[in-house]
């Protein structure tokens, strides 16, 4: 029989209050993020505000000249002025301080309100000032919507016949290949190809119309794309029947050509970096400071603070007392993500000391758990303080987690980090005779002679984070 009554017991639980649920976010947010944040906070709520002395004090200033003799400001002004009169006949002082400015002003407006153009609509753009005919528009644009960012085709002509036939009463797909070629000879050429011997099979016949090598080489490609792989060079230099001056003369053509066509197109815009903290040697030692501009400095408005006190509405006074209570949490919750950040950054630079003294091949191994103990802070929290933000260094900037790197043991017993490996093993390859390069076997021999055991996979590992080539892509391409 079960019996119901009520029990009271003691206990522990961890609850998550508005406060704390503020912190993180602030703490995971890149600066311009948090930029966009305050600004946000400071639109919506009236009782925040930003604290700008400068601003104050050129106000004390205006006023107290305007105060002390507001004659002296009346007069540098003419009376008269001849409707044709030139600005830089009345204020001469201005005019030579803006002309020589003026050009950088215009180029920077025009950079502003430049609008950035991607490949899609490039291309529309041109079969716009076509000749075709309404429906062979209506087919151009739905291959353009299946090309993709490096400009090449991404559905088959079979789908998009399968997509088109009912709405425009398509008898076959010849139509859509006539379309297609005509897209692939705009601007860039090459556009809309269906693999990368396509693509350059197309930029070869079209600049190297008079060149029988070209001409040869381009229906092949087309035909044979994966001809163009490094493991397939022998084979292609067979089926053309190319010496090996010619097979050289061959590649030199090719790498006039643009593999991908949208690649003009990728970057639309230029994204800049505000670092965080900076990092300089004072006296020997190095010392961190926070970037004070990406972080303002919030107040509390005192006009609408006072009106608290003072007796109104009800539902006004309610409304001015969450506001503040708002305020109060951004304002402790931005000081508390600025001395998060700046503790961290305080700890990686004393552990990577040597990297600033003697660069990547000195970075010390280091773990977020390291960062974490000393500092009594979860992991979760140290990867929330070091993601997206920056460090301004004499070596550059760099983002908090690239000081971050697992240990790989050495002969000697130590450890050294996989940011040094990886400086050491582009500083071999740099260094190599192209026509003999570095095998990832030879390069793991040399690593060992140096006290540092890695396997061949590992070093094959970090090379590809480098973006280094094989060997025997190197050699190709000497």
């Amino acid at each position: 029989m079960i019996k119901h009554g009520l029990n009271i017991g003691l206990g522990q639980s961890l609850t998550m209050t508005p406060q704390l649920q503020q912190a993180i976010r602030l703490l995971q947010l890149s600066t311009i993020e948090l930029e966009q944040e305050i600004q946000e906070a400071v639109d919506s709520n009236p009782l925040l505000e930003v604290k700008s002395d400068q601003l104050e004090q050129s106000l004390v200033e205006n006023n107290s000249k305007i105060k002390s003799d507001p004659q002296d400001i009346v007069s540098d002004i003419p009376s008269d002025m001849d409707i044709d009169v030139n600005w830089n006949e009345i204020y001469s002082d201005y005019s030579k301080s803006s002309s020589s400015n003026e050009t950088s002003i215009t180029t920077v407006l025009e950079k502003t309100h430049a609008v950035s153009e991607d490949l899609q609509s490039y291309l529309r753009w041109q079969i716009s000032l076509s000749q075709l005919s309404e429906i062979d528009k209506v087919i151009a644009n739905v291959i353009i919507d299946a090309i993709d960012e490096k400009g090449y085709l991404t559905t088959s002509i079979a789908s998009l016949y399968d997509l088109l036939k009912e709405d425009l009463l398509l008898d076959n797909n010849d139509e859509i290949e006539s379309i297609l070629a005509y897209i692939q000879h705009l601007d860039p050429l090459g556009v809309g190809a269906r693999s990368l011997g396509e693509c350059l099979a197309i930029q070869l016949k079209y600049y190297y119309k008079n060149n029988d090598l070209a001409q040869k080489s381009a229906k092949l490609l087309k035909e044979r794309p994966e001809l163009l792989e490094i493991k397939n060079h022998s084979l292609l230099k067979k089926k053309l029947k190319l010496t090996t001056k010619d097979f050289s003369k061959l590649i030199i053509l090719l790498r006039t050509l643009v593999p991908y066509p949208g690649s003009c197109f990728e970057s639309s815009s230029t994204e800049y970096i505000k670092p965080d903290v900076y990092v300089k040697k004072h006296n020997g030692q190095w010392r961190v400071t926070l970037n004070d501009q990406i972080s303002p400095n919030l107040q509390i408005n005192n006009f609408y603070a006072d009106l608290l006190i003072k007796k109104g509405k009800e539902s006004d006074i309610k409304y001015l007392k969450n506001n503040l209570q708002q305020a109060n949490w951004l304002i402790k919750s931005l000081q508390s993500r600025n001395h998060t950040i700046l503790k961290v950054t305080e700890l990686i630079v004393e552990y990577q000391k040597a990297f600033l003294e003697y660069g990547e091949q000195a970075m010390k191994p280091m773990i977020l758990r390291d960062i974490a103990e000393r500092l009594g802070m979860h992991e979760s929290s140290i990867s929330r303080a070091t993601t997206r933000k920056y460090l301004h260094t004499p070596r550059g900037i760099f983002e908090l987690k690239y000081f971050f790197s697992s240990q790989v043991a050495t002969e000697s017993g130590g450890g050294c980090s996989s940011t040094a490996i990886q400086s050491m093993i582009k500083k071999l390859i740099d260094a190599e005779d192209l026509k003999k390069p570095l095998s990832d076997n030879k390069l793991a021999l040399l690593l060992k002679e140096q006290g540092i055991k890695v396997a061949r996979r590992t070093v094959a590992k970090y090379r590809e984070a480098l973006n280094i080539p094989a060997s025997h892509e190197r050699k190709a391409m000497a």
